[in-house]
């Protein structure tokens, strides 16, 4: 029987729709597009006949002339494929018909079904979406026709008058939305416009093909083994928790206290995992045996098998275990800096801009109850820094300037000027250098890239930073003679240094040729030297040793780990006051603001572990506490690169004038004391002014400080919630899952929840809190026929050779090789594990979460 593999079953389900795409235009939306990224589609898109493919938010009129697939005929087709609702990609399909106009046939593809569209709170559509949309758009074309005063296949002329080719090219629609209906609710459910009669409109002009299908495999595959959703997709947007108080942020599921009842109201974040998770299982052939933790998993387990019950009868499908797992049930993983190369690279490099908040007016449809806006996941791999060296030129010439002159010549909006553009361009791009490198050329990750049949992101994802560094320049080396190129470079065989990366890509670079056949190689090999950079290590690494400290005290007593954890809160004013004077030079080994205060939200967390009684509203004593709040006050008032956290609004300013006051002060202490003018003494009088002015900004000062300490009790307070994680979470309650359970102690040390959930599981240990869902039939056999003796055996996930572990709220790259360590320690090598989150999480991320614009607090 074939293996499990995503990536392939995601090309698969791209070739199933090829006759769909073929001699079409396609456009992506920005999930989409992350999805294909990772996928590797964009070379299959091309293979089955897409003439081009395009960005649907900055779709342009001149996306018809990049034809990949060279055909005299104009395209008479384009392809919508969109991971949002119907009602949010609208607008952009509106563009798209009447920026075309010899488009005759329309077809597109959602990820999210009718059904979903049906239950989700802002899509208009009903039970029949698809069918309705198709009518819809239509009737709102021919509307737009009408208000323009010409027929829909002549609406492309009125467009040139909208056309701003400064901005490449892209339609100026009002932000209002005037010229672009959008898809409003009504009473009914269907009737979502109110339209005029079109009187004898339809009968001049050639009817409009329309057609709307579900294609629900978009998902960021990091390996063939594991996924998570896109991050700009509506399934990783959508919220997870409405806000309450067992509710810690929109996309973090609510803490498992056992009291979520039938009754309560669905996120919709968990009804779209559901219909994700079915038509995932669907489409790979799987059936699912359910398995949940956590009060969040639970409710989708429950409308997966309402799902089941309804489809899936007389289905002959492969048996898999499906594993859902709340986030909250162990947050310390993913707060933690753990030995992942796949996390030290996606929290070093930085990432593409968000798509949809630069679209203008269309980012107000992001804005309504139900959204958050979570990171992308594409990063940009820095390639300018090894082609724009001198000693890399490329075949006698530079890339980067090729790239950039093409670019130039083609957003230039004077046809007349563009020769003229172009001969001075060369000299231009000498006489400065080049502000947009970064943005032109810097590379990505695709999953299927892979060294002899080994996808890159999977092997280095199964192993530690040292061990992955040593794959990647063991790679790099068997590439370079494979090339029959030699570098003059120092080299040890257990060690791997930058200047030895650096060295090997600008050799393997330094010809077109070679860099096109190895861009694989490239890229990552340039990601990893970005993640072991100095800077970069020094970071990861102080955070690390924090972690740990705080781990070894938690397991003494709460002064001591109150004490390390106001060490590193001051430790943290200290890095501010060197920012703050210019010395960078003295930073090595001290960490932010920003992550002492995640280091915090860690020792809270562990704390309430160790010490569950030690304080009556917390884990330390009030003495302790006290403390800790004076210090996080004068961090705060000392470090002004904090005021993005959430619980700061309305004080960013009154934070930074406090920092800029303190810098002229000590620049005036700093002044020579025989600067002193002995005309100051006919001033002797003048004092009573003076003490004026500085009562005054005493007492300034004094209310900034009290209402600092207002906003830091009630950051305490959400401190205290975090620390009663243990005692709220039903399935942690009775220790199963801790070091303090009747397992081995040595086997969980530094392990993350999803580690000690398979061991125990794989093991056939009883794991609190563990429900498995039945189906129709498994609940007849149980509750009927089970008094005559046919009952049904509950089944074990251990028993299935397919096991799919997916954590509703996200993963880490640490978690992926856990798990996989987990399943190789079982002695189960028959079975095969896929692991997925809602999103790729990083330290960051989580203090976003937590504390930032995406958190409740």
């Amino acid at each position: 029987m074939a293996s499990i593999d995503v990536i392939k079953s995601c090309i698969d389900s791209i070739r199933q729709i090829s006759e769909h795409i073929e001699g079409g235009i396609v456009y992506l939306d920005a999930g989409v597009t992350e999805s294909f990224q990772f996928i590797g589609a964009y070379p299959v898109l091309l293979e089955i006949g897409a003439r081009a493919v395009c960005s649907l938010e900055n779709m342009s009129v001149l996306d018809a002339v990049g034809d990949w697939n060279s055909n005299s005929d104009p395209a008479r087709k384009f392809v919508v494929i969109t991971s949002r609702l119907l009602s949010d990609a609208h607008r952009y399909i509106l563009r798209c018909l009447t920026s075309h106009q010899v488009v005759r046939h329309c077809i597109i593809f959602t990820s999210i079904s009718e059904m979903s569209h049906s239950v989700f709170p802002d899509s208009p559509l009903g039970p029949d979406a698809y069918h309705e949309y198709e009518s819809l758009l239509v009737q709102d074309y021919e509307e737009l026709s009408k208000k323009s005063g010409k027929k829909p296949g002549q609406i492309g002329s009125l467009l040139h008058e909208k056309l701003n080719f400064e901005d490449g090219g892209r339609l100026q629609f009002p932000s209002s939305g005037e010229d672009v209906p959008h898809l409003v609710a009504s009473s009914s459910g269907r009737n979502f416009f109110e339209h005029n009669p079109l009187d004898n409109i339809a009968d001049t002009v050639q009817k409009l093909a329309i057609s709307v299908h579900h294609f629900p495999m978009i998902l960021c595959p990091i390996s063939p083994r594991a996924f998570v959703l896109p991050s700009e997709g509506l399934v990783a947007e959508s919220y997870l928790s409405a806000e309450h108080e067992d509710s810690i942020s929109p996309g973090l599921p609510p803490l498992s206290t056992g009291l979520l009842s039938d009754t309560d109201d669905v996120p919709p974040g968990a009804t779209l995992t559901a219909h994700f998770l079915y038509h995932l299982a669907a489409k790979m052939d799987l059936k699912m045996e359910i398995f949940s933790l956590g009060d969040m998993s639970k409710t989708v387990g429950k409308i997966l098998i309402d799902m089941s019950s309804l489809y899936d009868i007389g289905r002959r499908k492969r048996s898999a275990g499906l594993l859902l797992i709340d986030r909250t049930l162990d947050l310390l993983t993913p707060c933690c800096h753990g030995d992942s190369l796949i996390d030290r690279i996606f929290s070093a490099l930085p990432r593409r801009e968000r798509t949809t908040s630069q679209v203008g007016s269309g980012s107000q449809l992001k804005l309504g109850t139900s959204y958050l806006q979570r990171a992308p996941l594409d990063v940009q791999i820095p390639l300018e820094k090894i082609l724009n060296e001198e000693d890399s030129k490329i075949d006698n010439f530079r890339l980067l300037e090729s790239v950039e002159a093409f670019l130039c010549g083609w957003n230039s909006g004077e046809s007349d000027s563009q020769v003229a553009d172009l001969i001075n361009l060369s000299q231009k791009i000498h006489d400065k250098p080049s502000h947009s490198g970064v943005d032109i050329l810097t590379g990505s990750f695709v999953s299927s890239d892979n060294f002899r049949g080994m996808p890159f992101l999977e092997a280095i994802l199964d192993r530690r930073t040292k061990e992955g560094a040593l794959l990647v320049k063991k790679w790099l080396q068997e590439t370079l003679r494979r090339e029959n190129v030699t570098v003059n470079v120092k080299s040890r065989p257990s060690v791997v240094t930058t200047p030895e990366l650096q060295a090997m890509i600008k050799a393997l670079s330094r010809s077109q040729s070679s860099l096109l056949r190895n861009k694989g190689i490239i890229q990552l090999a340039s990601a990893t030297l970005s993640a072991l950079e100095e800077s970069n290590c020094t970071k990861w690494d102080a955070f690390s040793s924090a972690v740990k400290i705080l781990s070894v005290s938690s397991g003494e007593t709460s002064q001591s780990l109150a004490a390390q954890i106001g060490d590193l809160i001051n430790k943290s004013a200290l890095f501010g006051s060197h920012i703050n004077k210019g010395k960078r030079d003295v930073l090595k080994g001290l960490i932010s603001l920003q992550d002492a205060l995640l280091l915090m939200i860690i020792g809270y967390i562990l704390a309430g572990e160790n010490f569950p009684t030690s304080g009556s509203d917390g884990p330390f004593s009030w003495q302790e506490e006290r403390l800790l709040k004076e210090a996080v006050v004068d961090a705060l008032l000392e470090n002004s690169s904090a005021v993005n956290l959430k619980f700061l609004d309305g004080l960013k300013k009154e934070l930074e004038a406090n920092v800029s006051k303190l810098k002229s002060e000590e620049a005036t202490e700093e002044l020579d004391i025989d600067d002193f003018d002995d005309d100051q003494w006919g001033k002797w009088g003048d004092e009573d002014g003076e003490d004026d002015n500085k009562n005054e900004q005493v007492y300034d000062d004094m209310q900034l400080k009290l209402e600092l300490r207002d906003r830091v009790d009630n950051f305490f307070k959400f401190l205290h919630k975090l620390s009663n994680l243990k005692r709220k979470n039903l399935p942690l309650r009775d220790g199963s899952l801790t070091v303090e359970g009747n397992f081995d102690e040595d086997t969980y040390v530094g392990k993350g929840l999803i580690y000690k959930l398979l061991t125990r599981v794989l093991g056939k240990y009883d794991v609190h809190g563990l429900e498995y869902h039945s189906s129709t039939v498994g609940r007849l056999f149980k509750s009927g026929f089970g008094r005559f003796g046919l009952g049904q055996a509950k089944p074990s996930l251990a028993d299935q050779n397919v096991i799919l572990v997916f954590v509703i709220g996200g993963i880490n790259g640490l978690e992926v090789r856990e798990a996989l360590e987990a399943l190789a320690e079982s002695g189960r090598p028959d079975i095969e594990l896929l692991v997925g989150g809602t999103t790729l999480l990083t330290p960051d991320d989580m203090l976003d979460l937590l504390l930032g614009d995406s958190s409740y607090f």
